[in-house]
């Protein structure tokens, strides 16, 4: 399989985003994001990033995956750039294709003098949780309350739309060292020994309940490993995880607590989660 990762170019690659938002995403035609509103935001700043897989018969590309962004202000005044949707169809995922978009928007964006890329995403999605901070390095003290209110897409039914903010500096020491390929970081089992508490360890199946306190340089908050199994098969239970990860997270961030990693191991997944971390310390262990 061979993929190129390049800026759309004409409106017919556009028009192609429509069925790919679709797919990947299962929204609604209602939800897309017009072609020329993404021809527009590619001509003033933003970045529209496609995936094409080339036809070994000739027969063209197919476009398979896409990341769309803009330029934004951050609560402060300073630039940056707003990362609003990445997607990959359902046969492309798990082979990198998101994580090659993701390197292609960082060097389109450090390209334009801009060092910081924040985006939203549903903090009990293992998966792209683990993308995100384990092979990306971003980090998140906010946690956004039912942002985008009730949603119509298919991923999204039947819960309040929670998500993290996360910040990607992208020109930072800890950034660089997490794109390594020999970055081996953290593991689960070692932080505990250190004494890093999971707060709310749960076997598959059981409610979630608080088993530790909120306190220590470092904590670890446990969510579902794949949350929408857990939607298909116990929408309640769903519901459970979202409360009580809600409280969790608004608790440690008010403490004065940022997540800086996703570990998931024998099929736990857990976040990171360290006291006083900032971009300027760059503090790891």
């Amino acid at each position: 399989m061979t993929i190129e990762i390049r800026p759309l170019k004409t409106i017919e690659e556009y028009r192609a985003l429509g069925p790919l938002q679709q797919e990947a995403w299962q929204h609604n035609a209602a939800d897309f994001v017009p072609d020329h509103v993404l021809l527009t935001v590619q001509k003033n700043g933003g970045a529209v990033l496609g995936a094409f897989e080339s036809s070994s018969k000739g027969e063209g590309e197919r476009l398979v995956g896409f990341a769309f962004g803009f330029v934004g202000l951050t609560h402060d005044g300073r630039i940056k750039h707003c990362s609003h949707m990445v997607g990959v169809l359902p046969a492309y995922q798990n082979q990198n294709v998101g994580y090659r978009l993701k390197l292609a928007q960082r060097k389109r964006v450090l390209a334009q003098g801009i060092n910081l890329i924040t985006w939203t995403f549903d903090p009990l999605e293992s998966r792209n949780a683990r993308l995100n901070f384990h092979k990306l390095g971003v980090t998140c003290n906010t946690y956004l309350r039912n942002l985008y209110g009730s949603m119509r897409g298919g991923l999204n039914v039947g819960l309040p739309s929670d998500r993290f903010q996360v910040d990607w500096h992208i020109s930072s020491a800890r950034v660089t060292e997490r794109l390594r390929d020999d970055w081996a970081g953290h593991s689960l089992a070692a932080l505990q020994v250190e004494g890093a508490a999971i707060l709310n360890l749960a076997r598959p199946g059981e409610p979630p309940c608080q088993a530790h306190p909120i306190e220590g340089e470092r904590l670890l908050i446990q969510i579902p490993a794949r949350f929408q199994a857990v939607k298909a098969a116990d929408m309640e239970l769903a519901r459970a995880w979202r409360t009580h990860t809600r409280e969790l997270f608004e608790a440690a961030f008010a403490a004065g607590y940022t997540a800086i990693d996703l570990l998931f191991e024998k099929g736990t997944s857990c976040y990171l989660l360290e006291k006083g971390w900032s971009p300027r310390r760059g503090k790891q262990k």
